[in-house]
């Protein structure tokens, strides 16, 4: 008999266990969709003066300290500073034709800022 009330006790168990598994079949959550695409939070016109700094850096001049394109970008994560520069770029604002990038690259790296491995700024 104890082997009859095991096998019993283990198939209302695993019953349970299935059932619970599927409770929200009718009501299960869908996964969220991705994030939408990032924008820019500060005013990329601002960003103009980082073509000023770009234009040292492609001289292998020095930066002076008190550049104004660092600042702008330093209070942003790596990706929104991308993505800022990356919608600076394709609206023309800096007004330097680039070398999409290597200069891009070269900005970032100047304001110590790294581009996402998954981010492309494609123009």
């Amino acid at each position: 008999m104890a082997p009859f009330k095991l096998v019993l006790f283990l198939a209302v168990n695993l019953a349970i266990l299935a059932s619970a598994a599927h409770a929200c079949a009718p009501y299960c959550p869908t996964p969220s969709p991705p994030p939408p695409p990032s924008t820019c939070s500060i005013d990329t016109l601002k960003l103009k003066v980082c073509a000023n700094v770009l234009n040292l850096l492609k001289l292998n001049l020095p930066v002076p300290e008190n550049e104004e394109c660092c600042p702008l970008l330093s209070g942003l994560a790596n990706l929104d500073a991308s993505v800022c520069l990356c919608t600076a770029i394709k609206a023309e604002i800096l007004g330097i034709k680039l070398s999409l990038l290597d200069d891009f690259t070269l900005l970032l790296n100047q304001c110590r800022k790294t581009c996402p491995d998954n981010y492309t700024c494609s123009i």
